[in-house]
């Protein structure tokens, strides 16, 4: 969303760097904590609508790092919606932001030209220099408010039927695995040897769901009572990439039959 630019002088130059490195780290902590928001192929299993952050009151998209910033906190606290209110908005909206609640920091960029720089132009005849900055504000989920009308804070259609493949049904029945349907997360728990996917219909695509489903069997072949990979990586190692890479080889074939 584009917010009107104040007639304040840009920031400084070490400003502007550390708002950069600020949301670089934010990015970084996102890959650490292994939540991948943009390429995740499901929503919340409760419901959560797809699709880019908009800004509730206007309707606008977010764009660039800030879809990035806002699908990670949407996937972090379980909200339901990708709608999205500075404070004064839900204020403009007849409600309020919660209280106790904290928002989410997002960024505008655009140009600016000081007048001491379109003085210099007029002089010179020579194009006005238009000086990049960056600025930080803040937003709130609707989740986070109360008071909005329904219009704004209304919950997500229910999920879709299930899209049924039974020859992928019948290959992963065959496996004899222990798979759990239902929560916002997929993954291989060795210990407990089990596999935990979100419901098929929670997948933007459903597919996919038979996909995660392929990914994670893979791993879940690696279990000391089968093959017997080392499973202990944690991500960012040399371990945790083979056994990705072992994941997504393993998945290949049982793919190819459901295109």
């Amino acid at each position: 969303m584009r917010h009107p630019v104040s007639r304040r002088a840009p920031s400084s130059r070490s400003e502007r760097t550390s708002l950069y490195d600020e949301v670089t780290n934010r990015i970084l902590s996102e890959l650490e904590a292994g939540r991948f928001p943009w390429a995740q192929p499901w929503g919340r299993s409760s419901g959560a609508a797809p699709g880019l952050p908009r800004n509730a009151l206007t309707g606008r998209s977010y764009s660039g790092v800030n879809v990035l910033i806002l699908w990670g906190a949407v996937t972090e606290q379980g909200w339901l919606s990708q709608r999205w209110l500075t404070f004064r908005q839900a204020l403009e909206a007849g409600g309020c932001v919660r209280k106790g609640e904290h928002g989410t920091a997002v960024v505008y960029a655009d140009r600016f030209t000081p007048e001491a720089e379109k003085a210099r132009a007029r002089e010179t005849g020579d194009e006005a220099r238009a000086v990049p900055f960056l600025k930080k504000f803040t937003v709130f989920n609707v989740a986070q408010c109360e008071g909005l009308p329904e219009a704004l804070t209304a919950d997500p259609a229910p999920l879709s039927e299930r899209q049924i493949v039974a020859v992928a049904e019948a290959l992963i029945a065959a496996t004899g695995a222990n798979i759990r349907i239902g929560g916002d997360k997929a993954f291989y728990a060795p210990v407990a040897d089990l596999i935990r996917v979100p419901p098929q219909q929670a997948f933007h695509d459903q597919i996919n769901f038979y996909r995660t489903c392929f990914h994670e069997l893979a791993h879940w072949s690696g279990h000391a009572s089968r093959l017997n990979r080392d499973l202990s990586g944690i991500f960012g190692s040399a371990p945790y990439a083979k056994e990705e890479l072992v994941a997504l080889s393993g998945q290949s074939a049982p793919l190819a039959t459901l295109q």
